[in-house]
């Protein structure tokens, strides 16, 4: 049996009724198949179980307030390589009695696309409160809080934060995850000086790794050697 979550290149599929050996960037102009486990992704739980993940956008504790469209399960997907290279972050970081949770990794294009609707929609303040207090909802496209298009898409950026494996309780970083506010840059000084560094720590853990950070978001990161750099895949998660 051909198993679709571990092959990084060529898939044998069925498509248009006849067997077909493409590689994984044509699979969707090909067979148009709308699910996430076809776009040489791993399930993140699966391949390392230690890791805690949290799928938020699966559920209604996010910045939209309802699950968002392509996330049908609340799992966390990324790329091969992504999860080799925090399989390595983990394992560094266990000696140290720490480990990290995930929030997201790959993310579907319609999931992107539901975030601008979202934000297009400026009577719609249920999460304010909780999620953006300081910044007018108008202001999240020219801001930068929210865009057409996402780096998640790609499959190789993750976000994340630290947590101690005893206890499971997250470290401070100074804020929540996604929270939209100039608090969250990484450059920010309003967090305390244990904020920033644990900030500094969860950095550094994931440059070791190749890792880039994203210098508005603490939680933020891309693989340096991505698969995909120019590929912005819509499959599903389910």
């Amino acid at each position: 049996m051909i198993n679709v979550t571990s092959l990084r290149s060529a898939y044998l599929l069925i498509c248009q009724g006849r067997w077909l050996r493409i590689s994984a960037l044509w699979l969707g102009l090909v067979c148009g198949s709308a699910h996430a486990d076809d776009a040489a992704l791993v399930d993140l739980a699966a391949a390392l179980p230690t890791i805690v993940v949290e799928a938020r956008y699966a559920g209604s504790h996010n910045f939209v307030g309802v699950p968002i469209e392509g996330y049908l399960d609340a799992r966390v997907l990324l790329t091969q390589p992504a999860v080799e290279a925090l399989g390595a972050v983990q394992a560094g970081l266990v000696e140290f009695g720490l480990g990290i949770k995930v929030f997201d990794g790959y993310r579907p294009q319609r999931a992107v696309d539901h975030f601008v609707r979202w934000a297009s929609d400026l009577n719609d303040l249920a999460t304010k409160a909780e999620f953006y207090p300081q910044v007018d909802k108008a202001n999240l496209f020219s801001d930068g809080y929210i865009a057409a298009r996402s780096g998640h898409s790609r499959g190789s950026t993750v976000d994340l934060t630290l947590v101690d494996l005893k206890t499971g309780v997250e470290l401070d970083m100074g804020t929540p995850w996604d929270f939209f506010d100039l608090m969250s840059w990484p450059s920010s000084e309003l967090p305390t000086a244990e904020q920033r560094a644990n900030r500094a720590l969860l950095r550094a853990v994931m440059a070791a790794q190749k890792f880039r950070p994203l210098e508005t978001e603490w939680w933020h990161f891309t693989l340096a050697d991505e698969p995909f750099p120019d590929t912005y895949f819509d499959w599903v998660i389910d």
